[in-house]
């Protein structure tokens, strides 16, 4: 029998009614308890790291989940994460890139209902988290409604119904049904290959939304408080240069050495900044272009990058590397 490590981190799965709402108060064990049938798969043995709402979630906190698993990395078959839905994207794809050559997967779900209520998505999702923990196969994955997305694809859409998450500019890697697991397309199974953990962070990154109206002085307060800024701008991520010049602040905050991310506010394809004259207008020589990443995968990403450096043309480099599959144009 494989042997897992259930570790739980709080949100709504955890969740029972207090004073002021729902709020996380089970633990790991409590867990499951709701769930007798899973001895009979895996041994699972079970540690809480934390017990957050996941909008308490911050950066430090992935620090913690990264170094649980790199610690018990070898004592285990794979892991699984309970953690809230709504910062989950955003811990899968930090995870993704603190712990690289994986051999062993790394599952990280929760529900849009506690576990605790009659009627629950919270069963499902452990036990399919289960399931493909014991798969031979290595990375960082969300499992969500018999759905598994790769760590750095995942996205929350959906507030309410039980298929929250979607796999955005990438394939799923596979669903699960009550018996089986069905792969969508080829999955490199890693072996004999030691874990990276590399938690190194800088929280100095803002995120930026731009909409019609937005004032350039905006944009003067964040020169000393910032060293990276993604800018969600429109369509193929053009910016703004016509009366509200927002162009020239994002050179002047690129002059102050402060590293950029252009990305679009579309969901699905990407930025493509060669087509119009206001992506043109931007230096790509400095700015720093996402292609078809996501918001939730940027942001950790140039955290753990300006933790490494701050020189800004290598963050423009290891920000445009593919890692854990976040790039694939």
């Amino acid at each position: 029998m494989k042997k897992l490590m259930l570790f739980t981190t709080g949100g709504t799965i955890a969740s029972l009614e207090g004073e002021n709402g729902l709020t996380p108060k089970m633990e790991a064990e409590d867990l499951l308890r709701y769930l007798p049938e899973l001895e009979q798969y895996c041994r699972i043995d079970t540690k809480s790291l934390m017990n957050f709402d996941s909008t308490n979630i911050q950066p430090e906190y992935w620090i913690q989940m990264a170094k649980a698993i790199y610690e018990h990395y070898n004592d285990y078959d794979g892991f699984v994460i309970t953690h809230g839905t709504d910062t989950m994207a955003y811990t899968s794809a930090a995870l993704s890139y603190m712990l690289q050559d994986l051999s062993k997967p790394v599952v990280i779900t929760g529900s849009q209902i506690p576990i605790a209520f009659k009627k629950t998505d919270a069963k499902r999702n452990i036990s399919d988290a289960i399931r493909f923990a014991c798969e031979e196969i290595g990375g960082v994955y969300v499992v969500f409604d018999g759905r598994v997305i790769q760590g750095t694809r995942a996205i929350k859409l959906r507030t309410k119904s039980y298929d929250a998450f979607e796999s955005i500019n990438y394939p799923y890697v596979a669903s699960i049904n009550t018996d089986e697991i069905h792969y969508y397309n080829h999955v490199n199974k890693l072996k004999n290959k030691e874990p990276k953990l590399d938690t190194s962070l800088c929280t100095d990154v803002s995120l930026v939304k731009l909409f019609p109206g937005i004032k350039p002085e905006f944009f003067d307060s964040m020169k000393n408080l910032y060293k990276g800024i993604v800018i969600e701008s429109y369509g193929s991520g053009g910016i703004p240069f016509h009366e509200r010049n927002i162009l020239e602040k994002l050179n002047e905050l690129s002059d102050c050495g402060i590293s950029i991310v252009i990305t679009t506010q579309c969901l699905e394809e990407g930025e493509e900044m060669d087509i119009y004259e206001v992506g043109r207008k931007v230096n790509q020589d400095v700015i720093i272009r996402s292609k078809n990443m996501n918001t939730e995968a940027i942001v950790p990403k140039l955290m753990w990058v300006l933790g490494k450096t701050q020189d800004p043309q290598k963050v423009k480099e290891l920000m445009e590397t593919p890692i854990a599959k976040d790039i694939t144009l």
